[in-house]
């Protein structure tokens, strides 16, 4: 598990509820970790199908006639699955963490430890990289990426900042950016704003919440009734656009209800949300904002 140590994995899997026969879907393949545990308890006659766009992780395929990895990111999941012949599925897992090979390897732009080239792109496809963004966006937009997306309420004065310093030459690397936001960046917080501003920017390059909502609202019509949906989220936009899709079928706004008062809703919860425990933190300090919540198809 170098490349990704795979965070609630019993748990995630567990709340699949697998039948040997059933067939799966892993949206968020990376190090494998997650699938490897599926195909254990899968029969002979299972069948699993994973996504990932990230070029990288086609590295880790798994030898096994029952899987199937698909280049592509999981918002075209309907359309994929289609082409293979599958329409109905038995479940669904997806963790929305970023690879810990995505982190570790400097160039890819991703953490706040190394100096490296804004990038930040999961898929070297996508058409927008960090660069573009603290470079080219009006003030309007990167005050909306920091404020939406990294919870940062001197977002104003953070892309007031960026603007400025920009003007003077582009904003090229990590370290550089460091440099332009050093006055937000107290000692004793530096670490915490610093991530909260990085994944403000990678949420904006990958479009995350876009692809999460278009996700989710294709699971209800893959799923077969009885099927599950098994997700792990990290941060409080992704988790409550999953609270809410469970429990609504929407993102925002009231569901409709009946002459009775009653709503139609897609799935039922199963048990409770679920947080890594005390001991699998310690082993592995990334699964510490990590939820996991478990739905099935009515």
């Amino acid at each position: 598990m170098m490349y990704h140590n795979p965070v609630l994995l019993s748990e995630s899997v567990d709340g699949l509820n697998i039948k040997e026969s059933g067939v799966y879907v892993d949206v968020t393949f990376g190090g494998g970790g997650h699938s490897t545990e599926i195909l254990k308890r899968l029969g002979s006659d299972g069948k699993l199908f994973a996504f990932d766009h990230d070029e990288d992780a086609l590295e880790n395929t798994l030898d096994d006639d029952r899987f199937t990895l698909i280049n592509e990111n999981f918002r075209y999941i309907a359309q994929y699955l289609k082409f293979y012949g599958i329409r109905k599925v038995d479940g669904i897992l997806a963790d929305f963490g970023v690879s810990s090979h995505q982190f570790d390897k400097a160039e890819r732009g991703f953490s706040t430890r190394f100096d490296a080239d804004l990038d930040m792109r999961m898929s070297k496809r996508n058409t927008i990289s960090a660069y573009d963004v603290i470079n080219d966006y009006e003030f309007d937009d990167l005050r909306r990426v920091f404020f939406q997306y990294g919870d940062l309420r001197n977002a104003n004065a953070i892309a007031k900042k960026v603007l400025e310093d920009r003007e003077k030459s582009p904003i090229k690397t990590t370290e550089r950016l460091k440099g332009v936001l050093a006055r937000f960046l107290p000692k004793h917080r530096e670490h915490k704003i610093l991530a909260q501003i990085y994944q403000a920017i990678r949420i904006e390059v990958n479009q995350e919440i876009q692809v999460i909502k278009e996700f989710l609202e294709q699971t209800h019509s893959l799923l077969d009734k009885g099927g599950r949906l098994s997700v792990i989220s990290y941060h409080s936009l992704e988790d409550r656009l999953v609270k809410r899709f469970i429990r609504a079928g929407q993102f925002e706004g009231e569901p409709e209800k009946d002459f009775y008062g009653n709503i139609d809703v897609p799935f039922k919860k199963v048990g409770q949300m679920i947080v890594p425990s005390r001991q699998e933190i310690q082993n592995n300090n990334r699964a510490r904002s990590a939820k996991l919540r478990i739905a099935e198809k009515l």
